[in-house]
């Protein structure tokens, strides 16, 4: 191929420009309307989202993780290149670059160092839930995913929560001080999940602001994302979602039939043993005993982020 002088200069241009950084980093939550955001955010004209959602590239040292580890990312970003390419596509035109990880908060001990160091001058947005709730939709994430042996809430509480992801990423506030602490208090903006689900628009206005775009660009916000399911059954659940004999002979057997086609009869089977998460009923002890194991942590929270959680502690009596 003949290339003009013309042509090689914009080459060289384009191979030697760095990425802008990104200037704003969702922290957290998971469960808490994350993903919802993610979409908001993407339809401003002037906001431009990394392409992978949740890119968790600051949660560990993945340099320091073994190669079985890192090949484990699915994602695959495990460098400072790797991540600085995902904006490679922003323009001029996108006053505010961004990611979502919400796992950030939870891993605060290194992604605040992480972030304060290679972001210095982001802005970063964290979005909490009431925690009861937070874990209730956790636990039936986990189930619909077939992640691991689902052991019962209450009995997580009675061994109080030292070892259960599912129980402590409901503990906000010291991993929020700790990222106010590193990374200064006016960087960090905190935002309810009630108020993105009583008053979307009115709540994406407050984060356009935030990150210092256009507060006046309404998004379509009809659309909420990952609708709770739970499975009907958990042993045909897992059958169907995880590597078993069973699924690799049917796989086996079913070779002729286009990867496609299976894929899509192993789709329609997984909603057929699917309902609606208000099916699934949590146990009036669950609820009893989350809203005490919570409740001092959100008296510490309220006072933290000067918010009134009064709705959070008249469920957490």
């Amino acid at each position: 191929m003949t290339v003009n002088p013309d042509q090689r200069l914009s080459l060289v241009v384009k191979s030697t420009t760095v990425p802008r950084p990104p200037t704003f980093v969702v922290i957290g939550v998971q469960k808490a309307g994350t993903t919802s955001l993610y979409m908001y955010l993407k339809q401003h004209p002037q906001v431009y989202m990394s392409p992978v959602k949740e890119t968790n590239f600051f949660e560990r040292d993945w340099s320091q993780a073994t190669k079985e580890v890192q090949q484990r990312k699915k994602n695959g970003i495990i460098t400072w290149d790797n991540y600085r390419q995902l904006f490679a596509e922003a323009t001029d035109v996108h006053i505010a670059l961004g990611e979502a990880s919400p796992n950030y908060l939870f891993h605060h001990q290194y992604a605040a160092e992480q972030i304060h160091t290679r972001l210095p001058d982001a802005k970063l947005i964290a979005v909490l839930r009431n925690p009861v709730q937070r874990a209730f939709s956790d636990y039936l994430m986990h189930m619909r995913d077939a992640v691991g042996k689902q052991t019962p809430l209450a009995e997580q509480v009675r061994s109080r929560g030292t070892s259960s992801y599912v129980l402590l990423k409901g503990k906000y506030t010291e991993a929020l001080k700790h990222f106010m602490d590193v990374c200064g208090r006016s960087r960090v903006d905190v935002f309810l999940y009630d108020d993105l689900c009583n008053d979307a628009q009115s709540f994406m206005g407050k984060i356009y602001q935030s990150i210092g775009v256009n507060a006046d660009f309404s998004a379509d916000t009809s659309h909420k994302a990952q609708t709770a399911k739970v499975p009907k059954n958990q042993t045909v659940n897992r059958l169907l979602k995880t590597q078993n004999p069973i699924r690799t002979v049917a796989t086996g057997l079913m070779k002729i039939v286009p990867t496609q086609i299976r894929r899509q009869i192993r789709d329609r089977l997984i909603n057929l043993n699917y309902q609606g998460k208000s099916q699934e009923i949590f146990s009036e002890e669950d609820t009893i005993l989350l809203q005490q194991y919570y409740r001092e942590d959100i008296l510490r929270l309220q006072d933290l982020i000067q918010r009134d959680l009064s709705g959070w502690l008249k469920e957490a009596r």
